[in-house]
């Protein structure tokens, strides 16, 4: 059972829009590269999760979001909502953030999209990097102790090569992996003040991330990291 809305005013993309754009996505990352996913039964089918993904190379949103089980709404940088891509991430129901300040307009929606039982997407270290997952913004935390959704943790590889930029594309045909983790919940104890808990919540999703990250790349090869 779905609970009660808090977020009523505001409104969640429709969720058709990121089925639809789940399918096309499909088809360009089979055609134009060998993308994989691993591990997709591990991501729950119904109810709120959160996915939490590393983040190194320009595609790796649209990678998770095409090759993940289930539709997904992105929190996108909201540089990325212009020109042509910026039209087709919000015409799939992708979510604009501003990654300068606490956008509690994005959480908001972010939320009201987990209180009917979706599912959000976040890179959680913010900028491309070396996807190692060293630091984290609290934002994923946040949403997972506000509605209660459970987090998955998502490994991507091979959508940046060895030694290309962080906006460097990989060749085309070329094998990128995703591989999804075991859900996890954010235990707290009881009685942490509200600031003490958060952080401590970022950092057990943080290590829990970066674990899998590590793993995620020992199991599956140097060939598919650019690592």
């Amino acid at each position: 059972m779905n609970r009660p809305s808090r977020t009523s005013a505001v409104a969640a993309p429709h969720p058709v829009r990121a089925r639809i754009g789940r399918y096309i996505g499909i088809g360009i990352f089979h055609t134009a590269y060998r993308g994989r996913a691993l591990h997709g039964e591990r991501v729950p089918m119904s109810g709120p999760v959160i996915l939490v993904a590393n983040h190194a190379a320009f595609l790796d949103g649209p990678f998770v979001f095409s090759m993940a089980p289930r539709p997904v709404n992105f929190l996108v940088k909201q540089e990325a909502f212009s020109g042509f891509f910026g039209a087709v991430i919000a015409a799939v129901g992708q979510i604009p953030i501003d990654r300068t300040v606490g956008d509690r307009g994005a959480l908001s929606t972010a939320t009201a999209v987990l209180e009917r039982g979706g599912a959000v997407g976040i890179f959680p270290e913010g900028n491309r990097g070396a996807g190692d997952v060293d630091e984290v913004n609290q934002g994923a935390a946040w949403l997972s102790l506000r509605t209660g959704a459970v987090l998955v943790p998502v490994a991507v590889m091979g959508t940046r090569t060895e030694g290309a930029g962080v906006d460097a594309w990989p060749r085309l045909r070329s094998r990128l992996d995703v591989v999804f983790g075991s859900p996890f919940t954010l235990a707290v104890p009881t009685g942490v003040p509200g600031r003490e808990r958060l952080r401590l919540a970022s950092e057990r999703l943080r290590e829990t991330l970066a674990s899998h990250v590590r793993l995620a790349r020992v199991e599956n090869g140097p060939s598919a990291d650019f690592h």
